[in-house]
């Protein structure tokens, strides 16, 4: 595992810096500490995984690491289905702008849309999906927008608990959130998103907006904990973490990204994340906690497994038993979020209750909720001891 990691982040490295006139990695080539077909597999699988094979088989083929013609060919593949995810996101993406544009319809990119631009390539930040911020007022007629001149369907018509998803023609996702609040997994976090629009800037003067530098810092903070908390949120958003600290050297006020993650909760989270990022892509050496991150996040994939999931609601929850009543009766700070007309109905709370067991059953779930409770069964005591310590390290036990 230690050598496979090590090979990612070397080969991440090389990609990031590479230098295009043709003295690309000069001073930044790879040496492999295994070339076993064992080893190959391993670093494939893992780089897959996390999304990121891209980039890791595009620096072994420049440095020409990969004899196998089959090895190489599949690490190729995934370069060639980077730049196309690329490329189709991009057009849809300038499209939907285009279109808001036109209604005069405030909005923001968020995530993948944002990021990229950092770096070196726009393709070699990956992403599975459009996401985009409107006002809660607009939404109706954003979707309606959408639909009528450019075709884009509904997953489902009804408003999900943070966004509305809808598809393009030719397939692309697009989640188009009207809040960033997402089942109020992160309370304390929630002070700074619900009042998200307050840090956003005027781009150009367009009806296109961007955070400003603390606020899209927050946010990215913000969106891997929330993954962290249900399993793992993957290599990627070390890497940005890396980009925006310490690679570009970008001119950022660390005063002011601390302030909101402080009101957020999020300070110590962010602390242990950037270094792992460090130990990753600059050098550093592992703590005792980045150790546990390492594992963590490895172990997850891009979306996390649902036994992490599990013992850190476990541990959220106050053991297996309170997990378990948490999943079969969902509380109201919860399940306001999948349906709305609570905030407002509070009285209907039986009546949604029922509604999701119906969804559960008879549209695909009550598979995953068997799996889920196995899962919680299966977890020991010293294992949510352990839990239970570590999201105390990162800050993440309100």
């Amino acid at each position: 595992m230690e050598n496979v990691i090590k090979t990612i982040t070397e080969c991440i490295k090389f990609e990031l810096c590479a230098d295009n006139t043709g003295d690309s990695g000069q001073n930044n080539k790879i040496v492999l500490p295994d070339t076993s077909a064992r080893f190959f597999s391993a670093l494939y699988g893992m780089s897959k995984r996390h999304d990121i094979a891209h980039l890791v088989g595009d620096a072994l083929i420049k440095n020409g690491l990969i004899e196998n013609e089959d090895l190489k060919s599949h690490f190729q593949n995934q370069t060639v289905m980077a730049v196309y995810r690329y490329e189709n996101l991009n057009y849809e993406l300038g499209r939907i702008c285009e279109i808001f544009e036109e209604s005069k319809i405030p909005f923001i990119p968020l995530k993948g849309a944002e990021i990229r631009r950092f770096y070196p390539e726009p393709w070699m930040r990956t992403s599975c999906d459009i996401d985009i911020l409107v006002h809660e007022e607009d939404l109706e007629r954003a979707t309606a927008v959408l639909k009528e001149k450019i075709g884009y369907t509904y997953e489902r018509k009804e408003k999900g608990s943070h966004d509305m998803q809808m598809y393009s023609l030719s397939s692309v996702h697009l989640e188009l959130h009207y809040t960033l609040i997402e089942e109020g997994r992160l309370s304390k976090a929630d002070k700074i998103l619900s009042n998200i629009w307050n840090y956003a800037e005027e781009d150009k003067g367009s009806f296109q907006k961007r955070f400003s530098d603390e606020a899209f810092y927050f946010y990215h903070i913000a969106h891997m904990a929330k993954h962290f908390l249900i399993g793992g949120c993957g290599i990627k958003p070390f890497v940005d973490l890396w980009i925006l600290n310490t690679y570009l050297n970008i001119q950022f006020d660390r005063e002011k990204r601390n302030k909101l993650l402080a009101i957020g909760g999020l300070e110590k989270f962010a602390e242990e994340a950037e270094k792992l990022s460090e130990v990753w892509f600059g050098g550093e050496q592992h703590t005792e906690t980045t150790r546990k991150m390492e594992e963590y996040v490895l172990q997850g994939g891009v979306y996390g497994t649902m036994q992490n999931r599990v013992l850190l609601q476990q541990v959220k929850k106050g053991g297996k038993f309170r997990y378990a009543i948490s999943r079969i009766w969902l509380p109201y700070e919860i399940l306001k979020y999948q349906y709305p007309v609570l905030q407002k109905h509070k009285w209907l709370m039986p009546f949604c209750e029922v509604q999701r067991w119906f969804k559960l059953l008879f549209k695909g779930g009550a598979k995953r909720g068997i799996n889920e409770l196995s899962a919680n069964n299966r977890t020991s005591k010293a294992e949510q001891d352990a839990a239970k310590a570590f999201l105390a390290e990162l800050g993440l036990n309100e």
